[in-house]
């Protein structure tokens, strides 16, 4: 097929191809916004435009032979981006396998287009209407804002002999292959809780917890280790505090509900969508 574009018309090409950073899609865009009454060009052309340009020194008007070669790495560029465009998250594997190219080729694709990969982030699990819930309790806190300093606010967390390693972003730089390890699954493990709490500008604890919280273990707590760890936290402060947690089943026994009612505290939960300050 005879070239249906000019020289000055394929050299405006490769300048919007440049001006966005070799990505052909946004060039599909930017190039009607320049040149309202020409044709359009599709990614395609832009493709064989730099390609041509890359391989062969010249513009595809030169060399129209060239055209039938480049036509088939055009068209598998074309289904790269189709696809991905459809399945967003499928692999570069997948994409090789089913079009039938190589790795490469596919991540060579991706990146002239400006199309890199990016992990998702874990976020929590809201239920409907925990949103709104959230947004009037900050409301209302913001009302009352005399509470902040009298707010004991408290969290746990769990370590184990294993930890948590992202072997991805493990490397050793070396001319020979270290066979470097990790090891994992210890034949001896353990489980350990810690507690932590703040209120107004004090830290309160680290306090490790041993074995798995369960409602008495946290009731042993409240009872004998959490008075000695507030025994610097001002008289007045205790006497008017609000103890915080989250809606973890242990922090909702009956006999730790039962402590803290007889301890007179406030217990605010205002992190796992219960909102309201129960007594």
């Amino acid at each position: 097929m005879a070239h249906i574009f000019t020289n000055a018309e394929y050299a405006d090409m490769m300048y919007v191809y440049g001006f966005c950073d070799g990505s052909a899609t946004a060039a599909v865009e930017e190039y009607p916004r320049r040149f309202p009454i020409r044709r359009m060009p599709d990614r395609r052309v832009f493709y064989k435009v730099f390609n041509t340009l890359r391989e062969c020194g010249t513009l595809p008007s030169a060399h129209v032979s060239s055209e039938r070669a480049h036509k088939q790495n055009m068209e598998e560029q074309e289904n790269i981006l189709d696809m991905v465009q459809r399945s967003p998250t499928a692999s570069t594997r997948r994409l090789s396998s089913r079009i039938g190219v190589s790795r490469t080729r596919v991540w060579r694709t991706l990146h002239e287009d400006g199309l890199y990969p990016f992990h998702p982030q874990p976020v929590q699990n809201l239920h409907p209407g925990y949103s709104a819930m959230r947004l009037e309790f900050c409301h209302w806190l913001h009302t009352n804002r005399q509470l902040l300093p009298l707010i004991l606010f408290t969290d746990e967390a769990t370590f184990t002999r294993n930890g948590i390693n992202n072997t991805r972003n493990l490397h050793r730089c070396s001319d020979e292959n270290p066979h470097g390890t990790v090891e994992t699954n210890f034949q001896r493990r353990f489980s350990n809780n810690v507690w932590c709490g703040m209120i107004d500008d004090m830290l309160i604890g680290p306090v490790i917890l041993d074995d798995r919280m369960t409602g008495q273990n946290y009731l042993d707590f409240l009872q004998n280790e959490l008075p000695k760890r507030l025994e610097d936290v001002p008289l007045a402060t205790r006497i008017a505090m609000c103890f915080q947690h989250d809606g973890a089943p242990s922090h909702y026994t009956r006999h730790v509900m039962q402590h803290l009612n007889d301890t007179g505290w406030v217990v605010a939960v205002p992190f796992t969508g219960h909102q309201d300050l129960q007594t």
